[in-house]
C-alpha cells in the first residue's frame, strides 16, 4: 500500500475520536464528576473532535453499579443529562464488549437514542459473538465498528480469518487495537496495510486505539495515518488503562485540518486533567508498562506493580520472564 496524504496537507477522510471517559475510566472505576464530563464534552465540541465515547454498555448483572461510575454502562438518560440531544457536529459512541453486555436489552433502537455509534470490542476467538452483536446494531440503525483486542498476541492466520469476517458483516469500521503497546511503527505499517486492503476490499474504513507502554502511541498512530488509516482514537493527556494511550493534545498538534482547535484542549487539561492528576489518579507511561509492552504481555502486572509502588525493576522483569 502506499503512504496516502503528508504532513502539509488535509486528508478529509481522517476523524478524530476521544476516549477518555472509557479507556480512563479503567483508571478510576468511571468515577467521574459531572461537572467533568460536562467540561469534557464542550471541549471536544469545541475542538472540533469528532466522536466522544462516554464508557461502556456494561451488563449490570456482571457488574455492580455500587462498584462503578455510571460509564461502565451508559444509561441513556445519563448521556443526555450531558449531552442533551447533542445539537453538535459531534458524534457519540459506546463500546460493548463481547460476553460482557446484554445488547440484546440494553440498547434501544437509534432513533430513540442519543447513541451514535456502537463499538464492539472482542478477541480473535470471539469473532462469531462479536458479528452477532455487530448485526444487532446495525439492525438498530446504529453505526458500528469491530474492534479486535490484543492483536498482538494472536496468530496471524486467525487474524485474516477475522479480518474476513468482520468484511463480510455489517460492520461500518474495523479497528487495529494495540492491547499491550508492543507493536512498533514498522509493524504497525505492515498492519495498517493487511487492514486497509480489506477495507477497501469491503468498503469499510480502519481506525486504530493505541497503548503507551514504549512511548509509542503517538508514533503508531500516526504511522497507521499515513497508511490509510482514518479514524483515530485519543485521550486527553494520554489517560487510560495502565500507560494510557495517544495523546489528544499531540494528535490535535499533528493534524492539519483547521477544523481541529488545540485551545480548548489545553484549557481542559490545565482545569480538570491537572487537578484528577493531583488528586492521586495514576495513569501514564512507566518502567513496569515498558516491560509488559517489550515482553508483549497484559499489563495487568505492570498495573498491580505500579499501584504497590514497586520500583524493583530487575525483580519485575525476572517475574514477567517466568510468565
Amino acid at each position: 500500500m502506499a503512504q496516502k496524504g503528508d504532513l502539509m496537507t488535509v486528508r478529509s477522510d481522517i476523524r478524530v475520536l476521544d476516549a477518555t471517559i472509557r479507556d480512563g475510566g479503567l483508571v478510576n472505576n468511571f468515577m467521574f464528576s459531572d461537572e467533568f464530563i460536562n467540561a469534557l464534552y464542550r471541549a471536544n465540541v469545541k475542538a472540533g473532535v469528532d466522536y466522544m465515547e462516554f464508557g461502556y454498555k456494561a451488563s449490570k448483572e456482571l457488574f455492580d453499579v455500587n462498584k462503578f461510575g455510571k460509564w461502565k454502562f451508559c444509561d441513556e438518560e445519563d448521556i443526555r443529562a450531558i449531552v442533551g440531544d447533542n445539537n453538535s457536529d459531534m458524534k457519540i459512541s459506546v463500546m460493548a464488549d463481547v460476553g460482557r453486555c446484554d445488547f440484546k436489552t440494553d440498547f434501544t433502537d437509534k432513533k430513540d437514542s442519543v447513541i451514535d455509534m456502537v463499538r464492539v470490542a472482542c478477541y480473535v476467538h470471539q469473532m462469531p459473538a462479536a458479528i452477532e452483536m455487530i448485526e444487532e446494531f446495525k439492525d438498530k440503525g446504529y453505526e458500528v465498528t469491530c474492534n479486535i483486542m490484543a492483536i498482538s498476541n494472536a496468530k496471524e492466520s486467525d487474524l485474516d480469518q477475522a479480518l474476513e469476517m468482520v468484511g463480510k458483516s455489517n460492520a461500518d469500521g474495523i479497528y487495529i487495537v494495540d492491547s499491550y503497546g508492543s507493536l512498533f511503527p514498522e509493524q504497525i505499517r505492515a498492519i495498517a496495510d493487511k487492514y486497509t486492503e480489506v477495507g477497501e476490499k469491503y468498503g469499510k474504513y480502519i481506525g486504530i486505539h493505541a497503548h503507551n507502554n514504549q512511548q509509542l502511541a503517538f508514533a503508531n498512530t500516526i504511522e497507521a495515518t499515513a497508511r490509510g488509516v482514518s479514524l483515530l482514537d485519543a485521550t486527553m493527556m494520554s489517560m487510560g488503562r495502565g500507560a494510557g494511550n495517544c495523546a489528544m493534545e499531540l494528535l490535535l498538534s499533528f493534524l492539519k485540518n483547521p477544523k481541529y482547535n488545540i485551545y480548548p484542549v489545553l484549557k481542559f487539561l490545565q482545569d480538570y486533567m491537572i487537578p484528577l492528576k493531583e488528586s492521586g489518579i495514576v495513569w501514564g507511561y512507566d518502567i513496569p508498562y515498558l516491560l509488559t509492552g517489550h515482553l508483549n504481555q497484559h499489563p495487568s502486572a505492570a498495573i498491580d506493580a505500579t499501584k504497590a509502588g514497586r520500583t524493583d525493576y530487575t525483580e519485575f522483569y525476572t517475574d514477567l520472564l517466568e510468565k
